[in-house]
């Protein structure tokens, strides 16, 4: 019975050391495997950070600011290539500045409506008012106030001496107050 039981204690010792160097090679795969996952999942975060690097270099590109001048008034302002496209779009090829823009929809609803090409009008028209008012009233502010009034005035003389604009007149016989005489 004695040499059975010394067997079996051997035995168990073997079988305990093979578990433990069977456990040992598990733990090391077990640490392989772990690190090929972290290097796995590093390799695809960078990869998916040059990605997004390249976007937004390519993004840069295209928001690369430009000076552009308004067809119409002439304002020059700074703006992205891609918002210059669009407005040069919308106005059939040329770049027109934002308060030129609400004045040339301003004059598409007043324009005609035989009219075939009605935002080719109202533009053409608008840029012709800023060219005469570049002309005149930049040079010369106080030439151009006179000739404002002048304008004025002879509208208002225009209106008043048109034929069926008759004003009544108002003629007092007395004053409602006794104080005050007017003979």
């Amino acid at each position: 019975m004695p040499l059975t039981l010394g067997l079996i204690r051997r035995l168990e010792a073997h079988e305990f050391g093979t578990c433990q160097a069977h456990r040992q090679v598990l733990c090391q795969n077990e640490r392989r495997l772990r690190k090929v996952i972290s290097d796995v999942s590093i390799e695809i975060q960078n990869f998916s950070m040059n990605q997004e690097l390249e976007t937004i270099s390519a993004a840069k590109v295209d928001d690369e600011v430009k000076q552009v001048e308004c067809h119409c008034c002439g304002l020059k302002e700074d703006c992205t290539s891609a918002y210059i496209t669009q407005v040069e779009d919308s106005y059939s090829g040329k770049w027109v500045c934002g308060l030129c823009s609400e004045a040339v929809k301003e004059g598409m609803l007043s324009a005609p409506e035989t009219a075939i090409n009605k935002q080719e009008l109202a533009l053409s028209s608008h840029r012709d008012v800023c060219q005469k008012y570049n002309s005149t009233t930049r040079l010369n502010p106080k030439l151009s106030l006179t000739s404002a009034m002048r304008n004025i005035a002879k509208i208002s003389s225009e209106k008043r001496n048109a034929v069926g604009f008759k004003t009544s007149k108002l003629a007092r016989s007395s004053s409602c107050d006794p104080r005050i005489d007017f003979n």
